[in-house]
């Protein structure tokens, strides 16, 4: 047992210093962006299925709550919380639509709409991603594997280089937490 847990904590380090090598300029970009969106009055939209959604509403959290400073709520939505909008749209339009129509509804131009999937192959990510940059958002994924198809639909690509899910969602929580701690720090210090 001792072994295993001596693994995967290895596994888990080893990660994270590829993220810090390989990820660390486009974490700044995504923490920019982030910091120009509130700036000018834009609000950020964020999304995910399963372990992408709770990353998604803990990124929310941290950002309308607070991360680690004492400051003034920012304005943004998880798009996986609401679960009268998800099951009335998955009903009426299917799954595939349950971020779409949302972005339709809440997005506008200026708007920061951030993506979470570990495949980078979600296609209700994908198709919300899609509408939001032909809206004039500015897109962002946090993805893993090679990207997926999600990928191309944004703006600003972060692909955690595994194809291990587990540390593809570590590398998200650790981005999620540094961009949050940036934003902090620009903004309010």
């Amino acid at each position: 047992m001792i072994s295993e847990i001596i693994s995967q904590l290895t596994a888990h380090r080893d990660v994270i210093a590829r993220v810090e090598r390989e990820l660390s300029p486009q974490i700044a970009e995504m923490a920019t962006l982030l910091v120009e969106t509130f700036t000018h009055g834009g609000k950020l939209l964020v999304m995910g299925n399963g372990g992408s959604a709770a990353d998604a509403q803990h990124f929310v959290a941290e950002i309308v709550g607070r991360f680690k400073m004492e400051r003034r709520g920012l304005p943004a939505v998880a798009l996986s919380t609401d679960t009268s909008i998800l099951t009335a749209i998955g009903n009426d339009y299917g799954f595939d639509k349950v971020f779409v129509r949302q972005i339709e509804a809440l997005a506008v131009a200026g708007d920061l709409i951030v993506g979470i999937s570990t495949s980078g192959n979600s296609p209700n990510v994908l198709q919300a991603l899609e509408l939001a940059r032909a809206m004039g958002c500015r897109t962002v994924g946090l993805l893993g594997k090679d990207g997926g198809t999600i990928k191309n639909a944004c703006d600003l690509a972060l692909i955690v280089p595994t194809h291990d899910t587990p540390r593809v969602q570590e590398g998200h929580i650790t981005i999620i937490h540094i961009v949050c701690d940036v934003l902090e720090k620009t903004m309010f210090a």
